[in-house]
């Protein structure tokens, strides 16, 4: 069974008259004949013979038994540990909220909200990127869509701001990758409170309070946009072409030789009979990503959009080429995290700032210098090597030849050119 105190958060008054709340903490099934959902009762109260509902899901059920650390009750409240079996076996997990079906102040179910965000890393809050979200026993995906405003600590009042650095407090609109119970802090702080973490370090790096569910359009997202599936399907399309779908994302300094690099490999598959597309970041800003400029943020989005485009081309069995400087590895890893295993090719082309510079074959190094161009990577903008990347490609070492000659080998090992 679950302790006291998991929850993390006190029982305030007038919480025992709320509906039912029982966030799940743990699954319990140590024995074949027996299995419990755990947790801590954030509001209300729970008796044998009474009806529970599972949030998102909506199964319901009649709870059969309550177990504490104390024994077997017939009824129990909000602050205590327990464990409950139910008369229907029914599919729960961690995270899920049991509830009273028939109460009327149940927790919201929604894809987006709005909450009350203490900063607390050093790197700003950058709209547009994933983050990890725990909410309760509830652990979500979520984008900062955008900050509605900044609280001036000593003065409290609003003033309009893009982002929060670290110790700013703001309000900001947060979009879930899926459906999750929430409810306003000031009603239950249980359900209301959450921490962020940072996917790539893994650091909490904000806390926040929800101050409301957003509904319309994104709550009803999950329900009413499905993804439909084709008749002919992405293994089809690939062994139309012998080959399997790949990702090659190649990353690196302005100048590293990223499109020098794709170009060439995209040639030489070309010229092996393969099918393949190269996304380079220069083309698709003068279209797709036309209204984006070169900010952390606007970096970010760019980068999201080329992952979702790259993935629907893997879909149609293409081996895709991208060459993007995609400076910040939180990014890369949320493209990575869109494909499956084995299909995102993180290619580091690698060149000292130094070497970059020298080379400025556009001329953009000078420029930065001069202050001419702001949010210029490796200028005054941060570049994030790639921890482990699948091939480092170091263009300082190896001519263009030789690394398309090393890079058609690794493909060829695993398997993508078939």
């Amino acid at each position: 069974s679950a302790r006291p105190g998991d929850m993390g958060h006190p029982v305030k008054p007038g919480q025992a008259q709320m509906g039912f709340r029982l966030p799940i903490q743990y699954v319990n099934r140590q024995r074949s004949d027996f299995r419990g959902f755990a947790g801590t009762i954030a509001t209300g109260a729970i008796a044998v013979g009474q009806a529970i509902e599972v949030l998102p899901s909506h199964r319901q059920s009649v709870v059969e038994r309550i177990l504490t650390p104390q024994g077997e009750v017939e009824h129990a409240g909000p602050g205590e540990a327990v464990t409950l079996t139910l008369a229907d076996e029914i599919d729960i997990s961690r995270g899920d909220v049991l509830i009273d079906p028939c109460q009327d102040d149940a927790p919201q179910l929604t894809e987006a909200f709005d909450a009350h965000v203490v900063w607390m890393a050093d790197g700003q809050l950058l709209i547009g990127r994933q983050y990890d979200i725990k909410l309760a026993t509830q652990s979500l995906s979520a984008t900062p869509e955008h900050v509605h405003h900044q609280i001036d600590i000593n003065t409290l009042e609003q003033q309009p701001s893009e982002t929060l650095a670290l110790n700013d407090i703001g309000l900001v609109r947060w979009r879930l990758n899926s459906l999750a119970a929430v409810d306003a802090y000031d009603r239950v702080p249980a359900l209301g409170s959450f921490i962020v973490v940072d996917r790539v370090s893994n650091l909490t790096v904000a806390a926040g309070m929800i101050t409301r569910a957003v509904s319309g359009v994104l709550a009803d997202h999950a329900e009413n946009v499905v993804w439909h599936e084709h008749r002919v399907n992405k293994p089809q399309r690939a062994r139309q072409k012998s080959q399997r779908p790949a990702v090659l994302w190649f990353t690196g300094l302005s100048g590293a030789g990223k499109s020098s690099m794709a170009n060439a490999l995209e040639q030489a598959l070309f010229q092996r009979g393969y099918h393949s597309y190269l996304l380079d970041g220069d083309n698709v800003r003068h279209g797709l990503n036309r209204d984006l400029g070169f900010s952390d943020e606007d970096r970010v989005e760019n980068i999201r959009r080329i992952g979702e485009v790259a993935k629907l081309m893997a879909d149609a069995g293409l081996v895709v080429l991208t060459a993007f400087i995609s400076p910040f590895q939180a990014d890369r890893q949320l493209v990575r995290s869109l494909m499956p295993e084995g299909e995102f090719v993180e290619i580091y082309v690698k060149a000292s700032l130094e070497a970059c510079e020298a080379r400025d074959p556009k001329g953009l190094y000078k420029r930065a210098r001069a202050g001419e161009i702001k949010h210029f990577t490796g200028i005054d903008s941060p570049y994030e090597p790639p921890q482990h990347p699948e091939m480092v490609i170091d263009t300082e070492a190896l001519s263009i030849e030789q690394g398309v000659d090393a890079l058609i080998q690794y493909l060829k090992r695993s398997n993508i050119l078939i």
